[in-house]
């Protein structure tokens, strides 16, 4: 982390000629001014994603997670309300809570005994007498941020005059919907697991990349080649009818798959030969008509959704980064299963997210070291640019007007751009 104080009379940037519509300068990979500035005018002015509320389900369940990188504590208090918190004390700015999940009453820090209730509220004070009249406890609360929900998503912000989470997210709301329909009838829920890990690299990479299907068919040959002849034709989608849809405030979506948008649509579809086996366990205790429905629930959308600047809804996971440094960047690929639902199907939905996402996977691994490629490469040559303009020319409009790409065009890349620099010149 830069200990640097950025002087914004100094720092004041033309983000104009950093960011055009076909190209960004190659310091927004690796300018660290430009990175503190993106911490403070980005993270800690919009919408960031920080859970899903399968992770604080009960009454007293916590996680705690960052916004940019701040930590806070994730948590639902005993009426069920939902808290985000940031994890310092206000004493002496030791962090209160150091578990990753779990259940919690209370928030007490560890080094002189602070104790904060479930809504962040200052409870107790070790030898209190030690403090003179004026002090007011209800005035050194943990500081809590501004909470809104929208389908199971659970966004926070240190912004109170951002505006509501729903014109936030505007027109990817229908696109969350649409993902949410894995759960086949059943909840949501992230608790069975996730992958892990950081790549040294800009956080924006990794934002790019979330709707790239130019670098699919390169990067990813070899998870092509471990798929039998159906799901390999199903994944050769570069000729098919899919596109790229800005979908305004950073947000963007890149349908692959279109006969696989909507998971209740074509339920009489004959049934992939690889699913076949767990459709004949499903067939036990489910009817056909279910069986169809959590089949295809478990293969996962046909698209996937960019939620600028934190969190892609991709195909039958949530991709969440963290930006680190400059150069270096956290991602967690998080599993989506069906909360009570077939054991025979979650595991399934395990295994096949194992297969691209997991350490040993054929997805993951890949992208990480084209990530990291870039931000090498683009220590070099400090004067060139990125380029962004593909399909730039022949970019139609979407049915409600949105600019509309090809599937490997890389309208999502400029949304998210012209978002950033919008944030940035504020």
């Amino acid at each position: 982390m830069s200990n640097t104080i950025i002087d914004n009379t100094r720092s004041e940037r033309d983000f104009e000629e950093l960011v055009r519509q076909d190209s960004v300068h190659t310091s927004l990979y690796n300018d660290p001014e430009l990175f503190e500035m993106e911490m403070d005018r980005i993270f800690n002015k919009t919408w960031v994603w920080v859970a899903h509320e399968s992770e604080i389900a009960e009454k007293g369940e916590y996680i705690t997670t960052y916004v940019g990188r701040q930590p806070v504590i994730v948590n639902r208090d005993r009426k069920g309300t939902v808290h985000v918190l940031l994890n310092r004390c206000r004493h002496r700015a030791a962090t209160v809570c150091e578990g990753k999940k779990g259940k919690a009453n209370s928030f007490v820090c560890p080094y002189h005994g602070w104790g904060y209730g479930q809504d962040g509220s200052l409870r107790g004070v070790p030898m209190a007498d030690g403090y003179d009249e004026s002090f007011d406890k209800s005035k050194y609360s943990l500081e809590s941020l501004r909470v809104e929900h929208y389908n199971g998503m659970i966004f926070a912000t240190f912004n109170d005059d951002a505006p509501p989470l729903d014109e936030f997210l505007g027109k990817a709301k229908p696109w969350i919907d649409l993902f949410m329909k894995q759960g086949a009838g059943y909840p949501v829920s992230v608790t069975d697991g996730e992958h892990k890990f950081r790549f040294p690299g800009n956080w924006k990479i990794q934002l790019e990349n979330t709707t790239d299907a130019y670098h699919f068919p390169v990067v990813h040959k070899s998870f092509l080649k471990s798929l039998d002849q159906q799901a390999e034709e199903l994944f050769s989608f570069l000729d098919g009818d899919g596109f790229v849809e800005d979908l305004g405030n950073g947000h963007s979506v890149m349908v692959m798959i279109p006969e696989l948008v909507d998971l209740e649509e074509n339920l009489d579809e004959p049934i992939p030969d690889r699913f076949e086996e767990l459709a004949e366990e499903l067939r036990k205790e489910h009817s056909e008509e279910e069986v169809c429905r959590i089949v295809r629930a478990v293969g996962g959308s046909g698209f996937n959704l960019n939620l600028f600047p934190n969190i892609a809804c991709s195909m039958a996971f949530f991709r969440v980064l963290r930006p680190i440094s400059v150069q270096e960047t956290e991602i967690r690929h998080v599993v989506i299963t069906m909360k009570g639902g077939p054991k025979a199907a979650n595991q399934m939905r395990l295994r096949l997210h194992e297969h691209f996402q997991g350490p040993m996977g054929f997805g993951s691994p890949d992208d990480a070291e084209a990530w990291e490629r870039v931000q090498r490469g683009a220590n070099g040559g400090p004067n060139m640019r990125i380029m962004l303009n593909r399909d730039l020319d022949s970019e139609g409009k979407g049915p409600n007007g949105e600019n509309r790409g090809d599937v490997c065009a890389e309208t999502g890349m400029r949304a998210a751009y012209q978002m950033w620099k919008r944030m940035m010149s504020v």
